[in-house]
């Protein structure tokens, strides 16, 4: 089973292919820990992706820290010495210190992969800290030391800001929004004739207008809808909104959508009383 059709089972639809980008990321040299940066446009795209991708090489361990969810923070609590008396309360450590350490404590004995989302909302010195931890594998806080089995673990980064320079430096980039990749969807890939091409080419037109970008499924969806229950200009609009999961509504009123909607429907009426005589005969 191909890594594109494994991503696809797990929540990530594409038509790229990550072998090339994955081959190059796990045949380099461990002069360092591997790091991979997730890269594309805003949305969920990249987190899909992360996830989906641990889940495909069957990691066993897939550790996720998002710098943007807000946290609750626990009251210090008093540390108890060996003498059995208390001593200056410490912080308990944050998600972020707590998953780091983690990911090093689980790629001691196995793959791990460990995700740190909306890294444009940590502060530069958390990002210099992970160039560190990437060129030293080494982790250090509050509550000790640990260190990564650069064999075992996978850093990955996704950001929605350019990441800090050396930290950049030392990873390897993906992009995971094929944005234009309906463009090259045929009639024949979903057991259409080549009589559909003008409609395919209007749906794509549509797609264009609206800046929106359907997964293969999505397209496939919408294709479905309008070949067999879409009639009119709105319901292709709610066809469009229901299935394309990106999709901002206001887009589908926009006056520049009128006319490329206008000649979708022109379209899809063109094929359909074609069938139609196909049938007849």
């Amino acid at each position: 089973m191909s890594l594109r059709t494994k991503l696809a089972e797990f929540g990530f639809e594409s038509n790229d292919d990550y072998d090339h980008a994955l081959r190059c990321l796990f045949g380099q040299e461990l002069t360092h820990l591997r790091v991979l940066h997730v890269d594309g446009t805003a949305g969920r795209r990249k987190t899909a992706f992360a996830q989906a991708l641990g889940r495909a090489l069957d990691f066993p361990h897939i550790l996720y820290n998002d710098f943007s969810a807000e946290e609750d923070i626990a009251a210090p609590q008093p540390i108890v010495l060996d003498d059995g008396s208390l001593g200056v309360p410490e912080s308990a450590p944050s998600g972020f210190e707590r998953v780091m350490t983690e990911a090093c404590a689980y790629s001691e004995a196995a793959q791990t992969l460990l995700i740190l989302d909306q890294l444009q909302a940590a502060h530069f010195s958390d990002q210099a800290r992970l160039y560190h931890f990437a060129m030293k594998r080494e982790w250090n806080s509050p509550s000790g030391a640990a260190t990564a089995n650069a064999k075992n673990l996978v850093m990955v980064l996704i950001s929605e800001q350019a990441l800090y320079h050396s930290l950049a430096k030392c990873s390897y980039r993906v992009w995971t929004d094929a944005q234009r990749a309906y463009l090259d969807y045929r009639p024949a890939d979903f057991g259409l004739g080549p009589e559909a091409q003008a409609f395919f080419s209007s749906l794509s037109g549509v797609c264009l207008a609206l800046e929106a970008a359907p997964t293969p499924s999505e397209f496939a969806n919408v294709v479905d809808d309008l070949l067999h229950r879409a009639r009119s200009e709105e319901q292709i609009r709610q066809s469009l909104f229901g299935r394309i999961e990106t999709l901002e509504r206001a887009r589908l009123y926009a006056p520049e959508l009128a006319p490329p909607l206008r000649n979708l429907l022109g379209e899809l009426e063109r094929l359909l009383g074609a069938d139609e005589v196909s049938l007849g005969d």
